[in-house]
């Protein structure tokens, strides 16, 4: 099966997309890529739609990536389906355009209205038109592709039997830093850290809960716990108002490449702590990075999030600050329970996380799990779009 990634996603800032080519190739599938990154991210997207001067400036970016999509179109032949990557809301229209008897898979994690309403971007005429936007791309797309079985039913009735579920995962490099740092400490064979080290990578909005973790900070100032904070968002300023004092290392962003390397150094990796709908809904990146790279994991307690972790994580509840500084302390005073909790995470992210894994889900609706000649993209496109 000859498998194309289409539009104008950017791995470096949603490694989403690569996760399901890499799976895709582990599974047999020749992949091949048309891809002219926007450069643009989620919150500038979303605030185009409640700031509307810049909507000019957004759709001329659009259009000249658009042209050079639509060139390189051209020259890539004959494939069997046609994946348009996360944030390809627009895209989508153009795929099915450029692809007219491909079947079309749509990554779906979340959609602009839900978004909007998770960052508390817009009023009720903005979310509705950005609503429209995806019921739009939704009926575009042959196949759509959600991170979790709550988005999965989230999405209208009419779309159920076109949808699947496939986990964010992790990339392999992620896996590589967590075996390499592991490789490392048992070479070394020094003592464990003096102070138990925390690290959050994230935009800081609102689903991440990033002020909650401010607030943990704060009140672990002096108990031999140590932060990194890596990023810059929405809640940004208000987590450095709530942790100020503690000793926090705040970093604005770190290159794609390196963060595995950085994230891997730490004891404890931080999910998200939010108290929307959204973020009862999802399994963050952080939460399958962070155990791939041997991190214990900490994060709140959603059902997504119980499933895909189990005891191989510390659950607390959503937007408690103190039930966070609890579980940490208790982590940077029982070492032996955070080295059991790194094994753990690394085992299970090993088992379930890796990308062929994750994306087993949807091969298995593209083609007949691999053996054989790949029926499921003919299927797909007998279907139909609804």
């Amino acid at each position: 099966m000859r498998v194309l990634f289409f539009g104008t996603y950017d791995t470096a800032m949603h490694p989403r997309v690569g996760v399901l080519a890499e799976g895709l190739r582990g599974h047999g599938a020749d992949v091949v890529e048309c891809n002219a990154p926007l450069g643009v991210g989620t919150a500038a997207r979303v605030a185009a739609v409640a700031q509307p001067w810049r909507l000019p400036g957004l759709v001329l970016t659009v259009a000249r990536r658009w042209v050079s999509l639509a060139r390189a179109a051209r020259r890539v032949g004959a494939v069997d389906a046609v994946v348009v990557g996360y944030l390809g809301l627009l895209d989508v229209h153009l795929a099915r355009l450029l692809f007219r008897r491909v079947p079309i898979v749509l990554d779906h994690m979340t959609g602009a209205g839900d978004t909007a309403a998770d960052r508390r971007l817009g009023g009720r005429l903005r979310r509705r038109l950005l609503a429209a936007v995806d019921r739009a791309a939704l009926r575009r797309a042959d196949l759509i592709v959600v991170d979790t079985d709550e988005h999965r039913d989230a999405l209208p009735a009419r779309h159920h039997a076109r949808s699947v579920a496939v986990a964010v995962g992790a990339p392999s490099a992620w896996f590589t830093a967590g075996r390499e740092q592991a490789t490392d400490v048992g070479a070394r064979q020094t003592p464990a850290a003096p102070a138990l080290r925390v690290v959050f990578f994230g935009l800081y909005t609102p689903l991440q809960g990033a002020t909650v973790i401010g607030e943990a900070v704060r009140l672990l100032a002096g108990e031999g716990v140590t932060f990194t904070m890596v990023g810059q968002g929405q809640d940004e300023a208000a987590t450095r108002h709530a942790a100020e004092g503690a000793d926090v290392a705040w970093l604005p962003w770190v290159p794609a490449g390196d963060l595995p390397a950085l994230v891997a150094g730490h004891d404890v990796c931080l999910g998200i702590f939010g108290t929307s709908d959204k973020a009862m809904r999802v399994v963050p990146n952080k939460v399958f990075q962070g155990a791939a790279a041997g991190c214990a994991v900490v994060t709140s307690d959603s059902p997504p999030q119980r499933r895909a972790l189990g005891d191989a994580a510390l659950l607390v509840p959503a937007g408690d600050p103190h039930a966070l500084a609890t579980t940490l302390r208790r982590l940077a005073t029982d070492r032996s329970e955070t080295a059991r909790l790194r094994q753990a995470a690394r085992r299970l992210a090993e088992a379930r996380f890796t990308p062929e894994h994750v994306v087993t889900p949807l091969w298995e609706r593209l083609g007949d799990g691999g053996a054989g000649e790949p029926a499921g993209a003919g299927r797909l496109a007998s279907r139909g779009r609804r």
